[in-house]
C-alpha cells in the first residue's frame, strides 16, 4: 500500500479513532487517535521547527492499524506507504521507530536523536494530559510536506 494525498492518509488517521493498539511493547492499550495527536504535539513543543519530526509522530501509528502483528514488519511497510508522500525523512523515522526498540540506534546512525525523540514522546504521549488539538490542525503541515515530496499530479 502506498497513500497517494493527504485525503488518503487523512482518512487513514481518522480511522484510527476507536482503534486500540500499544504505545510501546507491553504498553497498556491506547486510542491510536488520540495517540498519534499527543506524540506529534509533544514532538511539536520539543522542536518547533522540525516538521518532519512532528508529522512522522503523527503518522507513526499507521502500521499498528493497517498491519498489526510484528512491529518490525509493520514499521517497515507503513515506512513505505507514507514514504512517496511525505519524504525518506519521515518514511525513515517511522521504520527506524518501530525496529528493535530494545536497541539503542547506533551513533553514527543519521537519525539517532531524531528517533529517541521520537520513542521519548510516543512514549510519553497520554500520560501528559496534554491537549493535543485536532487531526486538521495538522492537514496544512501534511500539504506542505507532500507538496515537497510527492511526484507532480499525485498532491491533494
Amino acid at each position: 500500500m502506498e497513500l497517494r494525498s493527504v485525503e488518503e492518509l487523512m482518512d487513514l488517521l481518522h480511522a484510527c479513532r476507536g482503534s486500540r493498539g500499544t504505545a510501546c511493547p507491553g504498553g497498556a492499550p491506547v486510542d491510536l487517535h488520540e495517540h498519534a495527536l499527543q506524540t506529534a504535539a509533544l514532538l511539536r513543543r520539543g522542536r518547533p521547527a522540525d516538521k518532519e519530526l512532528q508529522v512522522a509522530g503523527l503518522v507513526h501509528v499507521v502500521g499498528q492499524l493497517l498491519w498489526p502483528g510484528d512491529p518490525a514488519a509493520r514499521a517497515h511497510r507503513a515506512a513505505g506507504a507514507v514514504g512517496p508522500l511525505l519524504g525518506d525523512r519521515v518514511a525513515s523515522l517511522v521504520r527506524l521507530h518501530g525496529e528493535d526498540r530494545g536497541r539503542e540506534p547506533a551513533p553514527d546512525d543519521r537519525f539517532a536523536e531524531d528517533v529517541l525523540l521520537l520513542r521519548q514522546a510516543d512514549e510519553s504521549a497520554g500520560t501528559s494530559g496534554l491537549d493535543a488539538g485536532v487531526l486538521e490542525d495538522w492537514r496544512t503541515v501534511l500539504e506542505l510536506l507532500s507538496s515537497r515530496h510527492a511526484p507532480l499530479g499525485a498532491a491533494d
